[in-house]
């Protein structure tokens, strides 16, 4: 790569027209024909783009014309302040920052569908670019420099190489050499469409590897060892890295366990998502990493993922919660998990009478309230399938009230029905339940910090007195209404976990 080529400008601001909208860009790289890659202030990097330099302005431009008149500030000599000291995860990831600044690849071919990628993922070269590399290097066959990452210890350069194999030469490709072309049953991935069009008429794998955990209708999740189908995981990841950008990517996958969410047609399982976890995680995280391909996004796939690792945590006998950091997107998925969880529960424990049992009769005597329970759940195994709704059969009425076993227990132990009478004979029963935070989260196995910021996110968690939570019926379907709040993607009853 030539030095005009990359050459940044990181610190100068412009302004482009975007949809009819000035938005504040900085730019990152500059092409030789003119082209720019922006990053938009404000918005998430997988926003970057190429685009015409002729189209940008100066930031200050306007600001100039409106202050012409007005005298310019006596420019002041900067103080000069020594650099502090960084920690070394500090410094890898200030490294990892300006190496990852640029996407290598602006598309992905999977399958039928051709994607635009969201962030910089490692793919390593090929043998072809790695000569056309050293002939753009002038022949030393030496990677690119990359500004502001000084490579002068065995320690910065160990840490880099991967990424340094990873293309970074790629950054100045545009066209069908910035296309990376990957089958969508393997994974495995390809710099030309004339080897993935071979490939994919030689490729007969029809599922992912392992062994199914999770099968309602044509929707089956599958739980992948990191350590037995290592190349297939690998190159799952390095598709995933694509569209996630604050998560490390490890070619180690020994330690970790995939699950491939999959819709199954006549032919074959097509994958749609998948997420990672630690098989050993000291910190009970039950999910590293969650990837929704962008075609199937907005369907409820990344909600069914993360409902099905609390089931996986909860079967385990543990609280689990995400690795963090989250990103924006996951962030979001995650809030909606945890208040609708919340509210699902508050349901159930704000209800005299279960949803399945809207009436209670009884002949010579008063009815026990504390003894109504639901009736006995329909055994999966002689459910009669039928071709409606999200999940291939027909959606239970009730269940937006759906919660694991033993929570009926946990209701029991945690509320007092109060009946008070009537003028006219008849009488009402209300629902007491005096509760901490900590038992809040105990019963719905969420962590106490994750319980209490979707509580304070959707606003119930404003009434407290000394660690009390003070919740009515009316507060809760306020907020599931403005929610949103929806049934549950999983049935537990079609987990295959043993």
């Amino acid at each position: 790569m030539t030095e005009s080529a990359s050459t940044r400008s990181q610190n100068v601001s412009y302004i482009v027209n975007k949809n009819g909208v000035d938005q504040l860009v900085n730019i990152l790289q500059r092409r030789p024909d003119g082209q720019v890659y922006v990053h938009y202030d404000g918005f998430d990097k997988r926003l970057d783009e190429w685009i015409p330099g002729t189209s940008l302005k100066p930031a200050n431009e306007s600001s100039r014309k409106r202050r012409r008149d007005t005298p310019s500030p006596t420019p002041t000599e900067p103080e000069t302040q020594p650099e502090p000291l960084m920690t070394e995860e500090e410094f890898d990831i200030k490294h990892h920052k300006q190496i990852t600044a640029q996407r290598n690849f602006d598309r992905v071919n999977f399958g039928q569908w051709r994607i635009k990628t969201w962030y910089f993922s490692p793919y390593p070269l090929t043998d072809s670019e790695l000569e056309d590399s050293a002939g753009l290097s002038g022949g030393s066959g030496s990677t690119s420099k990359i500004p502001g990452v000084n490579r002068t210890t065995i320690r910065s350069h160990g840490r880099t190489s991967d990424l340094l194999a990873g293309g970074l030469t790629r950054s100045h490709l545009s066209g069908e050499k910035s296309t990376l072309w990957v089958c969508d049953r393997c994974f495995k991935y390809m710099a030309e469409g004339a080897a993935w069009e071979m490939h994919i008429k030689q490729c007969d794998r029809r599922h992912p590897p392992g062994r199914k955990v999770y099968q309602r209708g044509a929707h089956i999740i599958w739980e992948v060892d990191g350590a037995k189908d290592k190349l297939y995981c690998q190159n799952l990841s390095l598709l995933g890295k694509l569209f996630i950008d604050v998560k490390t990517l490890f070619f180690d996958c020994d330690n970790f366990l995939f699950y491939i969410l999959t819709d199954a047609d006549s032919q074959r399982d097509h994958v749609l998502g998948f997420f990672s976890k630690e098989k050993i995680s000291y910190d009970d995280y039950n999910l590293a990493c969650i990837i929704v391909l962008p075609p199937y996004q907005r369907k409820g796939y990344g909600m069914l993922m993360i409902e099905f690792s609390y089931e996986v945590s909860r079967r385990a006998g543990k609280i689990g919660t995400p690795e963090r950091p989250l990103s924006d997107l996951g962030l979001r998925s995650y809030l909606t998990y945890w208040v609708a969880t919340l509210i699902r529960f508050f349901r159930r424990l704000l209800s005299v009478l279960p949803p399945d049992r809207p009436t209670v009769t009884s002949s010579g005597r008063l009815p026990d309230l504390t003894d109504v329970l639901p009736p006995p759940s329909e055994d999966a195994n002689s459910r009669k399938k039928r071709a409606k709704g999200w999940d291939g059969e027909t959606p239970d009425s009730n269940s937006t009230f759906a919660s694991p076993n033993g929570l009926d227990d946990t209701i029991a132990a945690m509320r007092t029905v109060l009946t008070i009478s009537n003028p006219d004979g008849s009488a009402t029963s209300h629902v007491v339940v005096r509760s901490t935070l900590a038992e809040i989260a105990s019963a719905t196995n969420l962590r106490i910090e994750d319980a209490a910021f979707a509580l304070n996110e959707c606003g119930l968690l404003g009434s407290t007195l000394e660690g009390v939570v003070g919740i009515t019926r009316e507060m809760v379907e306020a907020v599931a209404k403005e929610r949103n709040v929806k049934r549950m993607c999983l049935d537990p009853a079609h987990v295959m976990l043993t």
